[in-house]
């Protein structure tokens, strides 16, 4: 048995992770608005995350472990989608969804236990919202409910902001009926255009934050161990959801640990459709980048720092996931290798790496590190490698065609005459022969073999852009 420890942003430190109850293990992480394709940054909390509740399932087992990510299908933008193609709200969510879940599966990640729907716990949001108001928490104006955060000391705890930070990064409305402009909406008035429900307020439909609140209360619990999603809803939308719950179940202390990853840049800069650097999952998929391919490069960097995603790292990440489906194509050969893999505790390496804060970064090194192993023979370190693999959502026994048409099948079908040039290098160098040393070299490179001369020896890699026919005349 292992111990996790994971960085609560509620006490601002890593601590151990000791479930409130070890035989009922409860995560919710905040999913997305169903409006549009998921673009790449919405990809890396459900990766993160996604890691995260394997790991939870193998130290709990997957019996004791409930994962819930909502969708939140009741928003303006949903609303403005349908005004502008003339759409149903209803058809746009389910076409969106269906989208998420695809995309999502496609770079690896498993389907939570509980998808809850904002629209099918209306009722929960209403009968939360009368109590907030019944404890003098909350109070209606003009149509609206709103949260007095006066009421609840502790406001501003989780993101560690000030009142006027607040106010100034939440971009307040500062309306008529609010009592103070740090007060936010619990439930906000609709016209007949737009979606609504009966209420004792009015004609009306929920405000962002109180769908969280009523959804994991409902399915967790007034206490539950983790709450997790992106750094940009730590305020306000989580710290409102603490206000909220808290307030309205004070037996309970809502999440216990707070997890929040880091944003996502591409080529050092924030993603952006005016810089036209923004694109979604799909996009990639369709350009022929693997799921795989998306999964290693968003683990590749460790989830509380910023994630930047580059075409150089997707050609490493290509490169790397080829070379160790490589190494593990004969031992698969095997009829046997399956089994053992299937049987095989995950190496205890690994699991001191995702139990550390999650450090994927250094659970793919530890697996460049067995794949050194492995590819000198050595079993066992091919088996925790195929493992390690499998464990993460890596297929190590399956192909594909990356993006620039170079496949498994096809490297490992390149005759002995890349080993020979390389074996050749090495003896020129030996020899002082250093232009015929730079001309292997570079026609290796040329061809898309990259050679790295160490004091081991000299090791190689096929780069993604591998072409056989440009070795022949070296």
């Amino acid at each position: 048995m292992y111990d996790i420890h994971l960085h609560n942003t509620k006490t601002r430190k890593k601590e151990l992770f000791a479930p409130l109850d070890d035989k009922n293990v409860r995560m919710y992480v905040c999913g997305p608005t169903v409006y549009d394709r998921a673009h790449l940054g919405n990809a890396r909390p459900v990766i993160v995350f996604d890691v995260l509740q394997r790991l939870l399932r193998h130290r709990y087992g997957a019996e004791h472990v409930k994962y819930v990510r909502n969708f939140t299908d009741v928003d303006d933008k949903i609303n403005a989608r349908a005004r502008e193609t003339g759409r149903s709200i209803a058809e746009i969510c389910d076409e969106t969804i269906g989208w998420f879940l695809e995309d999502m599966g496609a770079v690896g990640a498993e389907e939570p236990d509980e998808m809850p729907r904002a629209t099918a716990y209306i009722a929960q949001m209403i009968a939360m919202i009368e109590g907030l108001i019944e404890s003098g928490h909350a109070y209606a104006a003009e149509g609206h409910v709103l949260f007095s955060v006066e009421s609840y000391k502790n406001y501003g705890a989780l993101s560690g902001r000030s009142v006027d930070d607040m106010i100034a990064g939440a971009r307040v409305e500062v309306a008529p009926y609010k009592r103070n402009p740090m007060d936010f909406v619990l439930w906000k008035p609709s016209d007949a255009e737009t979606p609504g429900w009966e209420s004792p307020w009015g004609y009306g439909r929920p405000g962002w934050h109180i769908e969280c609140s009523a959804m994991a209360y409902e399915l967790l619990g007034e206490s539950f161990d983790i709450h997790g999603g992106g750094n940009d809803l730590m305020f306000p939308h989580h710290e409102n959801e603490v206000a909220q719950s808290c307030c309205a179940h004070p037996e309970g202390d809502f999440a216990k640990v707070w997890l929040h990853n880091e944003m996502l840049q591409v080529e050092g800069k924030k993603m952006s459709k005016s810089l036209g650097n923004f694109f979604t999952v799909r996009d990639l998929l369709d350009q022929g980048v693997p799921g795989e391919v998306i999964r290693f490069v968003m683990l590749s960097t460790h989830y509380r720092k910023p994630m930047d995603w580059t075409e150089k790292k997707r050609k490493e990440a290509e490169a790397t996931l080829l070379k160790w489906k490589k190494i593990l194509y004969e031992f698969n050969a095997s009829a046997e290798f399956a089994e053992e893999v299937n049987g095989a505790d995950l190496h205890a390496e690994l699991v001191h790496s995702l139990a550390d804060d999650l450090n994927t970064s250094l659970y793919l090194t530890r697996l460049g590190q067995l794949a050194k192993s492995a590819a000198k023979g050595n079993k066992s370190d091919a088996v925790s490698l195929a493992k390690g693999m499998q464990f993460i959502e890596f297929d190590y026994d399956r192909s594909w065609e990356i993006s620039f048409g170079t496949s498994l099948d096809r490297i490992l079908e390149t005759p002995e005459i890349v080993q020979q040039l390389v074996d050749e290098l090495q003896e020129a160098r030996s020899n002082k022969d250093f232009n015929r040393a730079d001309a292997l070299r570079n026609g290796l490179k040329r061809a898309g073999v990259e050679v790295r001369i160490s004091k081991e020896g000299a090791d190689f890699d096929f780069l993604p852009e591998f072409d056989a026919s440009k070795l022949e005349g070296l």
